[in-house]
């Protein structure tokens, strides 16, 4: 069966270690587009955060879709029509909060084009910003602040603190919440089930196409669902060995052109 959907992490799958898209996988994902193939961006990034990326690839015109918050929203960027969209139970909010301020890490969300978040801000928090191209707003009280729907947060701190705290948490919601590692210093707090396969069986229902159809790539345990859902599950060289060892293709690096040489192997 021929592949008509690439879905693309970001962050060390599309962009290389320069937070670029190369020329040469530019022109790659380009040409399939041409063909009329779909070209999907799946990010744990809120969705601004995608949306320079969109344009750069020119997804409006080519049809193309972004994957948002991990999942919990999917959009046409033709019309900016959401098609699936799954927000937090934010009586879970004063729990993550205590948790974070208990152990001295960073609790965020966002609000428009800005991460909200009244936790002193780490080098962490300055990631997620930077990477995203959107600023910090700090508020008083995040607890009481958010009166409004969120699809994620995101908690940060040193990785050998986290990792203690990302069983804890799970073993307090007991499945409530969707929690993992997307990076070693940051925690995805979801919505429950919610993860990058579950949104893109969303997606094909809305496509009719079957997932046989779909190679997704990634490099981050926040990728794993989406890899081994697909019909071609692709990791990076860059990849954790986890990731690689769920994969049925291991291509080379973000700074090899990795995606690309995806696209020449096998839909060009």
């Amino acid at each position: 069966m021929a592949y008509e959907i690439l879905v693309l992490d970001i962050d060390g799958t599309l962009t290389n270690s320069q937070k670029q898209i190369s020329d040469k996988t530019y022109r790659s994902i380009m040409a399939i587009q041409e063909r009329g193939h779909k070209v999907v961006l799946a990010s744990g990034r809120p969705t601004p955060g995608i949306l320079p990326l969109a344009e750069k690839l020119k997804l409006s015109e080519y049809d193309g879709y972004i994957l948002s918050f991990n999942g919990a929203k999917v959009m046409n960027c033709r019309n900016g029509e959401i098609i699936f969209q799954q927000v937090l139970n934010r009586d879970y909010i004063p729990l993550l909060h205590t948790t974070a301020v208990e152990n001295k890490v960073g609790l965020l969300s966002y609000e428009g084009d800005c991460v909200i978040t009244d936790s002193e801000i780490d080098q962490y928090i300055e990631i997620e910003s930077r990477i995203n191209g959107i600023p910090v707003k700090q508020v008083d009280d995040f607890v009481s602040y958010i009166q409004f729907d969120i699809n994620k947060c995101l908690m940060t701190g040193e990785p050998d603190i986290l990792k203690r705290i990302e069983p804890e948490l799970k073993a307090k919601l007991k499945g409530e919440l969707n929690i993992y590692r997307s990076e070693p210093y940051f925690i995805e707090i979801m919505p429950r089930n919610i993860d990058k396969a579950y949104s893109l069986g969303k997606l094909l229902d809305y496509l009719n196409l079957s997932k046989e159809q779909m190679i997704s790539c990634g490099d981050g345990f926040n990728d794993i669902s989406m890899i081994e859902y697909a019909g071609m599950g692709v990791a990076m060289a860059n990849a954790q060995e986890v990731v690689k060892n769920k994969a049925d293709y291991i291509t080379l690096s973000n700074d090899e052109d990795g995606v690309a040489h995806v696209i020449e192997a096998f839909m060009l």
